[in-house]
């Protein structure tokens, strides 16, 4: 059997260039956009916008590889790779983000980092949930002179 360069699942939907579509697709295969898409896509494959695509929406996939226009809000649990055409306006909440050289990125990228490993050494004995604290009045009682 050939190999397509999808999913091995052979679970594939084509939104064709010329084809407009508003709402939502929700799948578990891959998604191909070569045409625009109004609307969320929600898949656990994954999701590639082709050069001529464009999706305004929210994306929530495994991985999202692009060379199209994207305006979305995009969660993937694994990588999200913009080719060199793409052009990507949100957020994007991942933990691998791979920009080719010319690819656009316009927002804000979320890798689920919440601090350098070093600093959760620096906390006082007495802190044990940064979250708990965070938000809250300080009161300055001296300075730190190593930052």
């Amino acid at each position: 059997m050939k190999k397509t360069g999808y999913g091995d699942d052979g679970n594939i939907t084509l939104l064709a260039k010329g084809v407009e579509l508003k709402g939502e697709i929700r799948v578990d295969g891959t998604v191909r956009i070569d045409g625009r898409l109004e609307g969320d896509v929600h898949t656990k494959g994954e999701v590639i916008v082709g050069e001529d695509g464009v999706v305004k929406g929210a994306i929530h996939a495994d991985s999202l590889v692009s060379s199209g226009r994207i305006k979305a809000t995009v969660t993937a649990t694994g990588k999200v790779q913009l080719l060199k055409t793409a052009i990507l306006i949100g957020e994007v909440h991942c933990p691998t983000l791979l920009m080719e050289e010319g690819a656009k990125f316009q927002g804000v990228s979320d890798m689920g980092v919440t601090g350098w490993p070093e600093e959760a050494q620096r906390l006082p004995s007495n802190v044990r949930d940064m979250n708990a604290h965070r938000n809250k009045p300080v009161a300055l009682i001296g300075r730190e002179v190593d930052l």
